[in-house]
């Protein structure tokens, strides 16, 4: 899957959550609109897309607060010191998050900045189905097609 497609899933996630991707494009790149499928389309192709991937109103959309989402949480293997002193390891089995808490998109800011990629980091907390999706394991989503 190319940039263009994950970044349209995400703007989806986002102006389902309530993001106006064309006052924002006005506002922060181009006074002209081109249409939301060019204006994507310029984001993705001329590497601008970190602008609205570290956008405040985008991350406030995305991480919706108190927002009912189902998003997968790998599992993760690390090391841990126990109140003897001796290192275990410490194996998280996979699970299935909920729930988003109030301003966290201010944490998750953070944590993108500090990723090797900041749209796989975002693409993890996509909806469990786009998620499979993103694998290839099924058809392009009806709001993707759009």
């Amino acid at each position: 899957m190319n940039r263009l497609e994950r970044l349209r899933l995400l703007l989806n996630q986002a102006q389902f959550n309530g993001f106006e991707f064309r006052r924002w494009f006005v506002a922060n790149v181009h006074s002209s609109w081109p249409g939301s499928e060019q204006a994507l389309t310029l984001l993705a192709g001329e590497g601008r897309f970190y602008t609205l991937l570290f956008s405040h109103e985008f991350a406030h959309a995305f991480w919706r607060p108190g927002s009912q989402i189902a998003f997968a949480v790998p599992a993760m293997s690390y090391s841990r010191v126990n109140g003897q002193g001796e290192v275990k390891q410490v194996n998280r089995k996979a699970f299935t998050r909920r729930t988003v808490k109030r301003d966290v998109w201010m944490y998750h800011l953070g944590q993108m900045a500090m990723a090797d990629d900041p749209v796989a980091y975002l693409c993890k907390f996509l909806p469990v189905n786009d998620q499979v999706w993103l694998q290839g394991d099924l058809a392009l989503p009806m709001a993707a097609q759009a």
